[in-house]
């Protein structure tokens, strides 16, 4: 029993310092921790991938013009590996966008999504959005999708067998 308790504290102790390795910028804190929220809900572990993060931040280096601008992106190293969560400091205008932006980048990292599911079809994971207000408020509905279409909820280790029917947005 001691022995257990003993690795027990170690465990917690190594993931603590872990996860101070891990820079978060205050700014999308809140929606991480709104994001954190769903995936204890939805049953999806995200703990793994956070400490292997060195930042989550708003950053002022995307590319932002008249024909079109990064809104945020996941960042990888020289082996391919994500190492960082990025939003263009032109998404904190509004923050409806913010909150967009941010859950669709940490749908690509957290929940498995390595490409998006359409150009523009009104939908979190969309290459592009005509309109970040209209996923803002489908928000429930929006997040039902999000979570139950992604790759690691599908791919969950859990006996539990559901259907269900998600209604997408009419465009």
């Amino acid at each position: 029993m001691k022995k257990s308790l003993l690795l027990l504290s170690l465990f917690f102790a190594f993931s603590t310092v872990n996860a101070q390795d891990v820079s978060i910028d205050g700014r999308l804190k809140p929606f991480l921790d709104d994001f954190f929220a769903l995936c204890k809900e939805y049953n999806i572990d995200y703990h793994e991938n956070l400490f292997k993060l060195k930042k989550i931040a708003i950053v002022q280096d995307l590319q932002t013009g008249p024909e079109g601008s990064t809104l945020g992106m996941v960042q990888r190293d020289a082996n391919g590996q994500v190492e960082n969560i990025v939003v263009n400091w032109v998404a904190m205008l509004d923050q409806e966008i913010l909150k967009v932006v941010a859950f669709h980048e940490f749908g690509h990292y957290f929940l498995g999504y390595d490409a998006h599911v359409c150009n523009d079809c009104g939908i979190i994971m969309s290459v592009v959005n005509s309109s970040y207000f209209d996923i803002a408020n489908d928000w429930e509905n929006q997040i039902t999708i999000l979570f139950q279409d992604s790759p690691a909820y599908k791919n969950r280790n859990n006996s539990l067998v559901t259907t269900t029917s998600v209604a997408y947005p009419q465009q």
